[in-house]
């Protein structure tokens, strides 16, 4: 009997000692082992949440960063065109651009005034540099503007030195092309290029380009071509100038 005991008395105490922790933790709901769960993982947790913490202040910060940049380009932009429209018209209304046609890019836009700051079909829009386009629809807060560089646009030009008379067509893109109305030789490379004052769409003399090349050989009378002086792909921007066009005619 005691060589029983002797065998088994490790095995009762560790029975016993089992037991006794088993019956403990129910009795405190297991919060010595949580604790010590806590204890062992509290640093990890406290270094994970810091780390956490710094990368949303860092995305934060980036984020307020971003904001000021975008803010100082815009407050730079308005700076310029409030120089450029300067105190030649009382009633030019500055106007952003809200949208374009991803499938006409140089076609339209939609700028941000509408009837509501009286604007109207025909109305001539200008940009840093010149010329942009004409608004052919309103609604309240809204006007969509048919750009020089539309194909279907055509405008009466005349290059300012030479005073020889023309129409701008464009072609999608950052130049148009100048159709004389007579066989001319005297056309020459930087030539300025303006509203002409038969022009029934706009108004004379406001700059709309630069000749950049003269092709003598396709046709009775030369092409040009010319580049636009206002940056129709980068303007974020534009002027609204009240004008009445003669709706008998079209250029």
């Amino acid at each position: 009997m005691s060589s029983w005991s002797e065998k088994h008395s490790l095995s009762i105490a560790v029975t016993m000692v089992v037991l006794g922790c088993s019956w403990l933790l129910k009795q405190t709901q297991m919060s010595p082992v949580l604790e010590a769960y806590y204890l062992a993982t509290s640093p990890l947790q406290s270094q994970r949440q810091l780390l956490l913490e710094d990368k949303l202040t860092n995305a934060r910060i980036l984020e307020l960063e971003q904001k000021n940049e975008e803010l100082e380009h815009q407050n730079s932009q308005f700076k310029e065109l409030l120089d450029y429209i300067g105190p030649k018209s009382a009633s030019a209304i500055p106007a952003p651009i809200i949208g374009r046609y991803q499938d006409g890019w140089w076609h339209q836009i939609i700028i941000g005034r509408g009837s509501n700051d009286s604007i109207q079909e025909g109305y001539v829009v200008t940009g840093i540099g010149g010329i942009v386009g004409r608004i052919v629809a309103v609604t309240p807060n809204t006007s969509r503007v048919q750009l020089v560089s539309h194909p279907s646009s055509r405008v009466g030009v005349v290059v300012t030195r030479s005073r020889h008379l023309g129409y701008l067509q464009g072609h999608e893109g950052k130049t148009a092309t100048m159709h004389f109305f007579a066989k001319v030789t005297d056309i020459k490379t930087g030539d300025a290029v303006s509203i002409s004052p038969l022009s029934n769409l706009y108004p004379p003399g406001m700059a709309i380009g630069k000749i950049v090349s003269v092709t003598y050989d396709e046709g009775p009378a030369p092409k040009a071509e010319v580049e636009l002086t206002a940056p129709l792909d980068s303007l974020e921007w534009l002027v609204v100038q009240p004008f009445q066009p003669n709706i008998f005619e079209q250029e």
